[in-house]
């Protein structure tokens, strides 16, 4: 048995394994389908604080494996089918058998949801982009399209405007759906545009996205929107199916934790994205996970004494 299982080799995974591990407690981290999460299929990172010089996703989180193995924490390359809070001890069941941990801390992310069409998977870190913040510096002087009309996309396709020459918005609809003020900034923005009763049909390019094609959802016409960018702000769902009924939950599927990540459960935990719908970063989701990580042996500790 272990003293901790982290679910999850994200930045919050891996964070909270650090200090954990670090601090002397046996730990195993359950990597899941994709080692580092989604910040493994980052193209380029440029905002991590203490790292200047541009690293790659699959750099950053080669370097958070080798940060943890330093301190003893084992890596575990399985996928989660099953857990069991009931305890102590907390049961987690893998493809490759049972798992048993005085805590668990829950970091499985969240994933974007998608347009689910020809090239979109293709163009991931080659055009396609699921965070303005991560990557619209990527794309300085350049011609960009933001799918979807709630406060996300807008606040995006605002944010974009720092950088690209032009930000069109696709909406199926021919109205947003974002709040009052965020639509008045929008429409008084000279470099956003619209493009209404909208959907991408696909995203193509010759190993980078050049061009979309669309479709108007009232009159059927088909068209192509050229642009070397593509954001798509469509949504986001937590990852939380595997704990569903295990810990409380909201009304959207985020782990709920009080201020020391502490989930409704003792000694269970949550870090990153499963419990944040806001930021998304990698730095908060770092810092999550630290604090769990901290939080976690001051718990144990106090089991102990």
């Amino acid at each position: 048995m272990k003293d901790v299982i982290v679910i999850g080799s994200g930045p919050a995974g891996f964070a909270s394994a650090l200090y954990t591990a670090r601090a002397g407690r046996s730990t195993a981290v359950l990597t899941g389908p994709q080692l580092g999460g989604q910040v493994s299929m980052t193209w380029e990172i440029d905002n991590y604080p203490g790292f200047p010089d541009d690293l790659t996703g699959a750099e950053l989180t080669d370097n958070f494996m080798r940060h943890v193995e330093k301190f003893g924490a084992e890596l575990i390359y399985d996928d989660v089918t099953e857990v069991d809070f009931s305890g102590p001890p907390h049961k987690v069941t893998t493809f490759g058998g049972e798992h048993e941990a005085r805590v668990v801390v829950v970091a499985v992310g969240a994933s974007p949801n998608k347009l689910l069409v020809p090239g979109e998977d293709d163009m991931v870190g080659r055009g396609v982009s699921y965070c303005a913040t991560c990557d619209g510096a990527f794309f300085r002087g350049q011609d960009v399209l933001v799918v979807g009309g709630g406060d996300s996309a807008i606040e995006e396709a605002l944010f974009l405007t720092r950088f690209a020459d032009s930000v069109r918005v696709v909406h199926r609809r021919d109205e947003l759906r974002a709040g009052a003020s965020l639509q008045r900034r929008a429409m008084a923005n000279d470099k956003i545009d619209f493009e209404w009763n909208t959907v991408i049909e696909e995203i193509a390019g010759d190993g980078k996205v050049e061009y979309v094609k669309t479709r108007r959802t009232d009159t059927g016409e088909e068209g192509r929107l050229d642009a070397s960018g593509v954001f798509i702000f469509i949504g986001h769902y937590p990852n939380s199916k595997i704990v569903e009924g295990q810990v409380d939950t909201d009304d959207h599927g985020y782990v709920i934790v009080d201020d020391r990540m502490r989930a409704s459960v003792e000694g269970v935990y949550a870090a990153g994205e499963i419990m944040d719908p806001v930021w998304r970063q990698v730095s908060t989701s770092v810092g999550q996970g630290a604090a769990a990580g901290m939080a976690i042996d001051r718990y144990l500790s106090s089991l102990e004494d």
